[in-house]
């Protein structure tokens, strides 16, 4: 008989809930993770990140008061205040994980887990048999391979920096870079970002991404386009980037934030037989690696990388798997946000997948750009854009997308709407609740292709 019914490799987010939930199921588990419970999201990324964000924008409120009849004040940031602060947060998760494993009869291991062989796993020099494994060990940062990339950091460092940089240069344009960006700004720092492409955040609608980047340059963050590091240089000033277009530029730290791969070197997939495509773990569509009784969930598969998508997959398999109800995740109409200065927000399709699916006589734009009420007094130069995407022949509204404060808030509730297929008919046929910004979601007006904004009466 084995240890084990199930033993779980990694405590992220996808981790956790497979573990809690095949417990309830009254099976035998057992979980292992090295580092703090709750992996990247609660540890290195989503939680302290957005942490800081809320930090990053008490300066603009101090700022924006004065419009408001409240006197200017000099406020004081303290660096490490804030550090302090999440990471007594970050432990504080860790420890509330650990008793809501303990409490459902999950086995803790704080150790690293490798697979020895078919249904063994070792720790340490201690080795366990399961019936079946659950591979959970998410993904992790990459560095490009140039001269002087020790000198460089990943995002997992900025929550443990001891000194706030007065200078830092962001690499990278996808939704990390675009966010600490804005973090980092935010808090008192010269930012300048530098990006290979023309334009921010690959993947994002095309007017949101247009959008989210004026806002950054308005907002005061350098932003370098079509450009590489090229070499990074240690000097007592500093760090001396070596640049593409052969000039250079002097910060006080680098952060690279290029992408992710899966995080499953050393563990022994190969020991085991699982396949391996595409730098990511192979999984069919019930999270089944090459061998049958081993799974994997989460940012090693490569799926889609997102917190509550490892969530539902972990969930999928512990029904699947041990509650005889098996069931599959489904990917489409998956919400995603950039909590950058300004935020964006977006579900289903964008405007140039719709074109491409529906074809261009199928498709409706609904869209507006507007001045928020808040910032009527404030005097700053804010704006809103927010559009939907609808399907002609069908009146289904396919995606909605929102640059603005609270993006992610309003999109979120928008994607309930999208994802149970309602039209647009739908949306006007509610009644809007006023004065929000939200309520421009069910009073937009057609617009011609491309998409141009125009401003709504009342707010004019």
């Amino acid at each position: 008989m084995s240890d084990y019914d199930l033993f779980v490799i990694g405590g992220g987010s996808g981790g956790l809930s497979a573990a809690k939930r095949t417990a309830q199921y009254g099976a035998r588990v057992a979980i292992a993770e090295q580092s703090l419970l709750g992996g990247t999201c609660a540890a290195r990324g989503c939680i302290p990140k957005k942490l800081m964000v809320y930090a990053s924008k008490f300066s603009n409120l101090f700022r924006d008061a004065v419009g408001y009849g409240w006197d200017k004040v000099e406020p004081h940031f303290n660096w490490q205040k804030l550090l302090t602060a999440i990471n007594e947060e970050i432990h504080r998760l860790d420890k509330s994980h650990f008793d809501s494993l303990e409490k459902a009869g999950v086995d803790v291991f704080r150790d690293r887990a490798t697979l020895v062989d078919h249904n063994v796993i070792a720790l340490g020099e201690q080795t366990f048999t399961s019936e079946k494994i659950l591979i959970a060990v998410g993904g992790k940062a990459i560095k490009p391979d140039i001269p002087g990339i020790e000198h460089a950091i990943i995002s997992d460092q900025m929550f443990h920096l001891a000194e706030q940089p007065k200078h830092l240069a962001i690499v990278g344009g996808g939704y990390i870079g675009v966010e600490f960006a804005g973090i980092m700004y935010g808090l008192g720092s010269q930012v300048t970002q530098l990006i290979r492409d023309e334009e921010i955040l690959e993947g994002f609608d095309q007017e949101i991404r247009a959008q989210v980047q004026k806002g950054m340059i308005q907002h005061g963050i350098n932003l370098l386009t079509n450009i590489e590091v090229k070499k990074i240089v240690k000097e007592s000033e500093g760090l001396r980037l070596e640049l593409s277009n052969e000039q250079s530029l002097f910060v006080d730290a680098i952060l690279f934030a290029i992408g992710r791969v899966p995080n499953f070197e050393g563990l022994g997939l190969e020991k085991v037989g699982v396949e391996v495509e595409k730098k990511a773990i192979a999984v069919n569509e019930y999270s089944q690696t090459s061998q049958s009784h081993i799974y994997a969930v989460g940012d090693c598969t490569d799926r889609k990388n997102l917190t509550p998508v490892a969530i539902a997959e972990a969930q999928a398999f512990a029904d699947t798997v041990f509650g005889n109800k098996p069931r599959q995740v489904n990917y489409k109409n998956i919400p995603s946000s950039v909590f950058g200065q300004p935020q964006a927000a977006s579900v289903g399709l964008a405007t140039d997948e719709a074109l491409e699916q529906l074809g261009q006589d199928n498709v409706v734009l609904y869209c507006t750009m507007f001045t928020p009420l808040f910032h009527k007094l404030t005097g700053a130069d804010e704006v809103a854009i927010m559009k939907l995407i609808v399907d002609k022949n069908t009146d289904h509204v396919v995606g909605a997308h929102m640059v603005g404060e609270n993006a992610a808030e309003i999109i979120q509730m928008a994607a309930i709407a999208v994802n149970a297929g309602l039209t647009k008919k739908d949306f006007d046929a509610t009644m809007p609740l006023h004065p929000t910004s939200a309520e421009e979601f069910v009073t937009l007006q057609k617009t011609e292709m491309p998409a141009d904004c125009i401003e709504p009466g009342w707010m004019g």
